[in-house]
């Protein structure tokens, strides 16, 4: 039998060249897995990622032929004859080029029905031709690497021959050349790209923009009152800083008097560790009189300490300007390079600024102190969520949070959809009566789940077709309860679970997916305006207003 399947690959050699030191079996796997990738996921891909997933799918489908087909010769299951074997090589050949060549001329338009669902323009050209390219580089480069790992452990195993038995030896060449590969990626490789990427940013949160000239005003962070220097802040606190609406920005559109917003940032050069810079950042709350505005924010920025503005401008104009806003920088890289990198770290600084804003808070009197919150969007929703422990506060309860775009590993989001209502859906759930803790979307706000909104509130604003929030490892052999129907109303209708194929979707919309404000990973400022009004309840607005206010913030 085992000859059978020797003569079987040595007459596909000499008669298909072209093919030679492939896998007909593996070919077939990764054609099918290929196909898939092109399918549409949550979010629009550009052809360059398109081409990434397609690539790394049908690599991935290349590995589960081969082995399969190992398996299947391993316990000597019947394989085709020479002649037999050589027909199903042409047949299997034709199949995989049918197959590409129909998966790829519709791959285009399965991406334009992702972005007509989200209002964006069709993309047309040269897709597929990218897509090609891209996934034979990809996989040419994942196939040198596997017979480089191959060609290593055989070398090991073969020094190990004379002294164990073949079958010991292979284990401990695989275990070793395992090991070295895995040094060598992760203690090198991934080691000295995020040294260099942490530079990288490092250098361009130090620039100053042209446009930002350090402020006068005592009142703000950064001025020659202020505690802390204007370099100092890096480059998207001095953002932060600068930016917002004005006192008189805020009066004109309310025709009323208004207060200046109080914004406080403190970056990472500010001082040496955690406890340090939220030392600072409560003094420099005091400096400005941030603890007597009717409420007290407590902003956990991205991973570049970066704030989205339409959270911060939308909560400003419906507290008419009376509130003070605080957040600490605790990472030079992106949200998805820092949780990798150093995600205790953005744990350690949101601890230790809750710790101290809260400390001094709950030492004021109730009548006298502001209303406090606490808002993160994407990695700082994370890290807020884990910035303080229920027991701590039971005692004394600050007002709620506000949490957007929460990542997949979030504890109490994954508790809470985990224990949701069943008859409701994964994307958007109700949680027992609404009392602590609701959702909302772009189409149903906080409001949905009923009036008695307790006096303690966590709100969470998500998109059902955001992958930082809806990614999930287990899509790797199961399909995640949000691809059930009802579906949310940003997932195409085309989307499919597939074994191994869905998660690598998943995991490149996640970290290179794009989608206009409102759906995907990238929340708008009327959402905001929706979610801060029903949370925080701010009085004096009514329905009107609330429309003026959208207009004022539509793109």
């Amino acid at each position: 039998m085992a000859m059978l399947g020797v003569q079987f690959q040595e007459g596909g050699e000499n008669r298909m060249r072209w093919v030679r030191g492939f896998s007909i079996v593996g070919l077939l796997v990764a054609t099918l897995f290929f196909a898939l990738s092109l399918t549409p996921s949550l979010v629009p891909r550009s052809p360059p990622v398109q081409g990434l997933i397609a690539g790394l799918s049908f690599s991935t489908g290349y590995a589960v032929g081969v082995f399969g087909r190992w398996l299947w010769s391993y316990l000597e299951f019947p394989v085709p004859g020479y002649r037999l074997g050589w027909l199903v090589k042409v047949l299997a050949t034709m199949a995989c080029a049918v197959v590409a060549a129909t998966f790829l001329w519709q791959a285009t338009e399965w991406q334009n029905s992702v972005r007509t669902l989200m209002g964006m323009e069709e993309v047309g050209g040269v897709q597929p031709v990218t897509v090609a390219l891209m996934t034979l580089i990809v996989f040419m480069v994942v196939l040198f690497l596997a017979r480089l790992f191959r060609r290593t452990f055989q070398f090991l195993s073969r020094r190990f021959q004379p002294y164990v038995a073949p079958h010991v030896s292979n284990v401990v060449g695989i275990a070793i050349a395992a090991a070295l590969f895995s040094s060598v990626i992760d203690g090198v490789i991934f080691t000295i790209g995020l040294r260099a990427a942490d530079n990288s940013y490092q250098r361009l949160d130090a620039l100053i923009q042209d446009d930002l000239a350090r402020p006068t005003d005592p009142l703000q962070v950064g001025s020659a009152a202020s505690y802390i220097d204007w370099q100092d802040l890096g480059r998207q606190g001095r953002s932060f800083i600068s930016s917002g609406p004005t006192a008189a920005e805020l009066s004109d559109f309310s025709g009323e008097p208004a207060l200046a917003p109080l914004r406080v940032y403190v970056g990472l050069n500010a001082a040496e560790s955690p406890e340090e810079r939220a030392r600072l950042a409560l003094e420099e709350l005091k400096r400005v009189g941030a603890f007597e505005r009717s409420v007290l924010l407590l902003v956990t920025p991205t991973g570049t300490g970066w704030v989205a503005p339409a959270a911060l401008d939308t909560v400003e104009y419906l507290q008419r300007g009376d509130i003070a806003s605080v957040a600490a920088q605790y990472s030079y890289l992106p949200s998805a390079l820092s949780l990798m990198a150093e995600s205790e770290y953005g744990v350690e600084t949101a601890r230790e600024i809750f710790g101290q804003v809260y400390g001094y808070w709950s030492s004021l009197p109730h009548d006298s102190r502001p209303q406090l919150y606490l808002y993160g969007l994407s990695l700082g929703a994370l890290n807020s969520d884990r910035s303080f422990d229920s027991y701590d506060i039971i005692n004394d309860p600050f007002q709620g949070a506000l949490w957007s775009g929460p990542p997949f590993r979030s504890d109490t989001w994954r508790r809470v959809t985990r224990e949701r209502d069943p008859d409701s859906p994964a994307w958007l759930p109700r949680f027992r009566d609404g009392a602590v803790v609701r959702f909302m979307n772009q189409e149903q706000g906080f409001e949905a789940a009923g009036p008695d909104w307790g006096s303690f509130r966590i709100g969470y604003l998500q998109h059902a077709s955001d992958p930082v929030t809806f990614f999930d490892p287990q899509a790797f052999y199961s399909q995640p309860a949000w691809m059930r129907e009802p579906r949310g109303p940003d997932v195409s209708e085309d989307l499919r679970w597939y074994p191994i194929v869905t998660m690598l979707q998943l995991a490149a919309d996640m970290v290179a997916g794009d989608a206009p404000p409102g759906f995907g990973h990238t929340y708008a400022a009327r959402d905001y305006i929706d979610a801060w009004h029903a949370l925080m309840e701010p009085e004096g607005w009514t329905e009107i207003d609330l429309e003026r206010l959208h207009a004022r913030f539509a793109p």
